[in-house]
């Protein structure tokens, strides 16, 4: 007996499938600045872009880094604060340290030109199976399926797939199927009509079935009342959340900030010296002595400028902001973290996260000063 999956991978109707899927792509295709040229370079720079934000958000961001960085060589001989400055805002900033750290071997080990190899590719910082299926295919043609979070749905519904995507039996299942429907010689095409139609049609909520271009194929449509329920996913666990103290310390016409690890969380961005406190009614008795502790001075703390929430991927996070003044000793972080007296002026020249934006705007709404534009 056939089953429904396997009538669908019949050669037949991965054909008919095909050519639905790809009709439908060359009319109905987003114009996206990275699209239209087969640069390895912009495809690679979008990619890493695109994870785990929306093409919307990722536009700005994208014309402001080429404009920065136009090609692998300009990225390579960046310094690391110019990368995080330029990408500052996007978040995930692990992705900027990696597109800096891979630049840098490209141009050293591979005169420049990204990797059409898959073994040279995928050894490149932040390059996984996903971002170098995406660039092989687009950039340079090969055959190699792309299985990103779109194409996971669309996958899970075509197929009317009910295990978590996320489990290795079900990784495994994604990417054979995958490979299994793609168009050999046009794999870029498909794969960007695949994540197209996931991010466009196959959406995650309400999608649209009725004007799907491959509705016809789908298990899910056929088999549920409401193919929006796959792909299944565990529940997620609640997020932690978090008190945090920062202090913009003023001495003179001065503030002082200090960079974050490289690597970690938020790694080689500029902030306000703090941290996590357990207590919420002790917060300013909490900065006083933590920063005493970490930085070895003394500072008096004033009013509350700002209270900010913010939204972390694993924890969630109220910063509450003081203005502080200086009171003595020498600065120095005891963790080796670099730290720096600079004006208020000079604030624009370092990347800060988006948390701490908003005291920076706060203290400049507080003094009656014009707002500088800090996102695009």
């Amino acid at each position: 007996m056939v089953s429904n999956v396997d009538a669908l991978l019949d050669s037949s109707r991965i054909e008919a499938f095909r050519s639905a899927l790809l009709a439908w792509y060359e009319t109905h295709q987003r114009e996206m600045p990275w699209r239209g040229s087969p640069d390895p370079y912009a495809v690679w720079i979008s990619e890493i872009m695109l994870q785990q934000t929306r093409v919307d958000q990722v536009r700005p961001y994208y014309e402001r880094f080429m404009n920065q960085f136009p090609t692998v060589e300009d990225l390579g001989k960046a310094s690391c604060e110019e990368v995080l400055k330029t990408w500052e805002g996007m978040g995930y900033y692990a992705r900027a340290r990696n597109l800096h750290r891979a630049a840098r071997q490209i141009v050293e080990r591979h005169d420049g030109k990204i990797p059409d190899n898959p073994d040279q590719i995928s050894v490149l910082p932040g390059i996984g199976p996903y971002t170098a299926a995406a660039v092989l295919s687009i950039a340079y043609g090969r055959d190699c399926p792309v299985v990103d979070g779109n194409v996971v749905r669309v996958l899970s519904r075509l197929f009317h797939l009910t295990d978590d995507p996320a489990t290795a039996a079900a990784k495994k299942r994604m990417a054979a199927l995958a490979e299994r429907l793609l168009v050999s010689g046009r794999a870029g095409d498909f794969n960007q009509a695949m994540m197209e139609l996931g991010a466009t049609v196959c959406t995650p909520r309400q999608p649209d079935c009725g004007g799907c271009p491959v509705g016809s194929f789908c298990l899910a449509r056929r088999e549920l009342p409401d193919p929006s329920v796959l792909p299944r996913k565990q529940p997620r666990k609640q997020r932690p959340h978090h008190h945090v103290a920062a202090g913009i310390v003023r001495r003179g016409d001065e503030i002082l900030i200090v960079r974050r690890p490289m690597d970690g969380l938020l790694g080689g961005l500029w902030e306000f010296p703090g941290g996590k406190s357990e207590d919420e009614s002790a917060m300013k008795e909490f900065l006083r002595n933590d920063l005493k502790r970490k930085l070895g001075i003394e500072i008096l703390v004033g009013r509350a400028l700002a209270t900010v929430r913010h939204a972390f991927t694993h924890f969630e996070m109220t910063l509450h902001g003081y203005d502080c003044t200086y009171h003595g000793g020498e600065a120095r972080h005891r963790d080796g973290n670099d730290c720096r007296w600079i004006r208020i002026g000079e604030l624009e020249q370092f990347a800060f996260p988006r948390a701490h934006h908003r005291l920076i705007e706060a203290m400049v709404a507080a003094e009656g000063s014009p707002q500088t534009t800090l996102f695009p």
